[in-house]
């Protein structure tokens, strides 16, 4: 789809988006590191998370009195991670020039014995692209529900290994959550003083993110706003409507070859990882509610 400027691709596979260029100026500016037609997503990229964002600890969690397990899709550390629909076939509910919505039905998993009815929308506009996601409990029970995005950024330049060592974050967090070796919460810390103080623009250089922000402030019009920016002057921002209160940001150093370090992971989350236990920010759904988040990205 193409409209206003910007040119984006979204998939079937996960209803994620692929593609994303500022079509302004000149040449096409590449805002988020995809993958091609044939390929599948590679470390998340542009993966819709639901219904959790992050990581269950263990997989284990106990809601309205029952212990339930969930299957570990992260063998590694032994976790559960990203939900259910990432690689899941939506189907196309609307298709025009500027605008595309996906739909799904998530049916009862292991560890997840709940019925949701999914759609994310996609819309570009001289504004840039525009994402609602929605999901309605059209199961018996109460639900626990969480949301994220996890699109790889690029500030309107092509993609280079170690690229993000020049480019300059802003991330107006005031907190950020500290982890164990298996990456689940085992705190919340000031970024006061640490080296994970982006409230003023800062070069990344070295730094190694694989870390969650909370604390998030707002600007005057009620919206999150996170920007990344390189020496050459491309510039590229991701806002997020209330409700999306925490951020994952991903440098992408376990990446092999030419994505390490290429592109820098934004991630819009409505709550943090490990909620599923914690319930920090955990939306209780209902039978019959519905409930929705914002974001989206542009250049500049």
């Amino acid at each position: 789809m193409a409209g206003g400027g910007y040119r984006a691709v979204v998939t079937e596979v996960g209803a994620g988006l692929r593609e994303l260029e500022f079509l302004g100026g000149g040449e096409p500016r590449p805002l988020v590191y995809g993958f091609a037609a044939h390929e599948a997503a590679h470390g998340g990229a542009g993966q819709l998370l639901a219904p959790w964002p992050n990581r269950v600890a263990g997989g284990h969690y106990r809601f309205d009195g029952e212990e339930r397990q969930l299957d570990l899709t992260e063998p590694s550390r032994g976790n559960a991670i990203h939900g259910l629909v990432r690689w899941s076939a939506w189907r196309v509910e609307e298709h025009s020039a500027e605008r595309v919505v996906l739909g799904l039905r998530l049916y009862p998993h292991p560890g997840y014995p709940h019925i949701l009815d999914l759609t994310a929308a996609y819309a570009v506009s001289e504004a840039g692209l525009e994402v609602e996601v929605t999901a309605r409990n059209v199961g018996e029970n109460a639900a626990p529900y969480g949301y994220a995005a996890h699109p790889y950024l690029l500030p309107g330049v092509a993609p280079e290994p170690d690229a993000a060592d020049q480019w300059t974050l802003h991330l107006p967090a005031q907190h950020w959550v500290q982890v164990d070796e298996r990456m689940n919460p085992v705190g919340l810390a000031d970024v006061d003083g640490s080296g994970y103080d982006f409230r003023s623009p800062r070069q990344l250089g070295q730094s190694r993110l694989d870390t969650a922000f909370g604390g998030l402030q707002r600007e005057l019009d009620g919206i999150g706003r996170v920007r990344l920016s390189e020496p050459g002057g491309g510039c590229v921002t991701l806002w997020m409507d209330r409700g999306l209160e925490w951020i994952q940001v991903f440098t992408a150093d376990p990446l092999d070859g030419e994505r390490h370090r290429a592109a820098v992971a934004v991630e819009p989350m409505s709550c943090p990882p490990d909620a599923f236990n914690s319930g920090t920010d955990l939306i209780r759904l209902e039978p019959g509610v519905t409930v929705g988040h914002r974001w989206g990205i542009h250049a500049g």
